[in-house]
């Protein structure tokens, strides 16, 4: 019997002790992979590792927006604002598939600390920073709010505004798989599940010891510049090598709620939490999800805690108007990550670590020809790729094509169904080309979802899935959306995994399902990256 081909991963993993690199990347978040899109775009030969699954870490827990920072102009960082509303706008234009412009729909309490129409003139400041690139923002009494959102509870309020941002229509780790997805397709060599034991300096330029975490094997990786792009673990990457910096991480962790849809409009509601922070109701297509809070904790590794979910659901039920209290019960899955804010010098945020913003920074070691990647956010994701091509160049890297835009959607040739395109740009020609020859490719698999068998097909060949957890929660947004016991009892997901997994399908479900585990896999803590 002749031996299955290998897979796109396997064969990334081989070629990882076989070349030499300009550049190596540590870490497979949405730094990570804009920084090998960005490189591998502009000719130079870049590797990519993550010990985890792409985008597992904070790149898969945020609240889903692409938004300019309003808040900031409260700290009056009219800069950084102007810096991620330009940010936000470019992501708008460059992926109109996946970044679209939401309107935000403002309740202020009386005797909140800013009055609503200072709170609105704020807004339109906002809209005059961003360059007037979205809608207007409006102001709203209460009478407006009534109208146009009844869920909403106006008793106590003085009115609001609207205002507009953009949110990512499909998923957060999604997009950072998108640009992996551009980052292979440019010739960059990156594997998931390959964990980096330790980086040294010799002669030639950098020597990074690996290791496979799926066969145990181990590997020897060479690169004549090394990016720590690891997120809230870049610290403790940083450390390990024997590198000090000027910067470091302080965290916040934040969590939100996934129920079923509170409201049939599309936009975000927004409040003032009980401890004065922005709260969201976000659409997530058929379902609502609800955030965030703020704690400050000592270590990336978090989970969701009773105090946490109460605080959520204790703060969503005084300001709507619901049928009855939403509870524990009503909780189809839970997004807990920490935010990783960059502070630098010997402080360590302590007194106002609240006010520090999610602005990012670029530490370049120059004699070591070493970058590491503090803080950031999914809005501002472009502005990083650019960065961190312009220190690499700094650093001696080749790249041939400086001048190449390494960004945005592909264009299509021909109409697209709505969703694969939004979903898989360009690449949905060919799911609808494989449709055409096979209609059964268009059926549903899994029963509770929306996923069809060329999009398993897809992911099985060209998106490194590993673990059922990476399809259910980060290719796709299922275990976000789905409860448990639903896709449990699924009749087609034996039938998806035997796609995904061909043999080794019972197996990567019972790992998935495995009792031992703290919490129910859509609400687990993920793998560390």
């Amino acid at each position: 019997m002749s031996q299955p081909a290998p897979t796109l991963r396997e064969t990334n993993v081989d070629k990882l002790g076989e070349q030499r690199f300009d550049v190596l990347v540590l870490g497979g978040g949405i730094n990570g992979a804009v920084s090998a899109a960005a490189l591998a775009a502009r000719g130079a030969r870049v590797a990519l590792i993550e010990r985890g699954d792409f985008a597992s870490v904070t790149s898969q827990q945020s609240s889903n927006l692409a938004w300019g920072g309003i808040k900031y102009l409260e700290t009056y960082e009219f800069g950084l604002v102007r810096k991620l509303c330009r940010a936000r706008n470019r992501l708008i234009r460059a992926y109109p598939s996946t970044v679209q412009e939401i309107r935000f729909f403002t309740s202020v309490a009386r005797g909140f600390r800013h009055g609503r129409l200072k709170l609105w003139l704020g807004a339109l400041l906002y809209w005059a920073i961003g360059g007037f690139f979205t809608r207007a923002p409006r102001l709203l009494s209460s009478a407006d709010i009534e109208r146009d959102e009844p869920v909403v509870d106006t008793r106590g309020l003085s009115g609001g505004f609207e205002y507009s941002d953009s949110y990512l229509h499909d998923n957060d780790a999604r997009f950072v798989w998108g640009f992996i997805r551009s980052a292979l397709d440019r010739g960059c060599v990156a594997a998931n599940y390959v964990e980096a034991l330790g980086s040294s300096r010799t002669g030639d330029g950098w020597v990074t010891r690996a290791r496979d975490v799926v066969s145990g094997r181990d590997l020897t990786i060479a690169s004549s510049v090394l990016i720590n792009a690891c997120g809230p673990y870049a610290d403790e990457v940083n450390a390990r090598d024997g590198i000090s910096t000027a910067h470091h991480h302080v965290f916040s962790k934040g969590i939100h709620v996934i129920v079923d849809r509170l409201t049939a409009h599309r936009r975000v509601l927004t409040f003032f939490a009980d401890d004065g922070r922005l709260f969201f109701v976000i659409p997530m297509q058929a379902k609502t999800c609800i955030g965030t809070t703020d704690t400050r904790v000592e270590r990336p590794e978090v989970e969701v805690t009773p105090d946490d979910r109460r605080f959520v659901l204790d703060n969503i039920n005084k300001r709507l108007r619901l049928a009855r209290p939403l509870g524990d019960g009503d909780v189809i899955a839970e997004r807990c990550g920490v935010r990783p804010l960059v502070v630098s010098g010997t402080g360590n945020g302590a007194r106002d670590w609240t006010q520090l913003s999610r602005k990012h920074a670029i530490e370049t070691d120059v004699p070591r020809r070493r970058l590491t990647i503090f803080g950031g956010k999914l809005t501002d994701c472009i502005n990083v790729g650019d960065e961190i091509c312009a220190e690499a160049q700094r650093l001696g890297v080749a790249l041939p094509f400086a001048g190449l835009v390494w960004y945005g959607s592909p264009s299509a040739s021909e109409k697209l169904s709505t969703r694969l395109w939004r979903r898989y740009g360009s690449e949905a020609l060919g799911l609808l080309e494989a449709i055409r020859r096979d209609p059964r490719q268009a059926e549903v698999i899994i029963e509770t979802s929306e996923y069809i068998r060329c999009e398993l097909d897809e992911a099985a060949r060209r998106e490194m899935v590993v673990k059922l957890e990476d399809f259910l929660r980060r290719r796709s947004k299922i275990a976000q959306v789905v409860r448990e016991e639903e896709i449990r009892a699924a009749p087609g997901l034996r039938e998806a995994c035997r796609i995904l997994f061909g043999a080794e399908a019972e197996e990567k479900i019972a790992e998935y399902f495995a009792p031992e585990r703290a919490f129910p896999p859509s609400r687990k803590r993920p793998a560390t990256a």
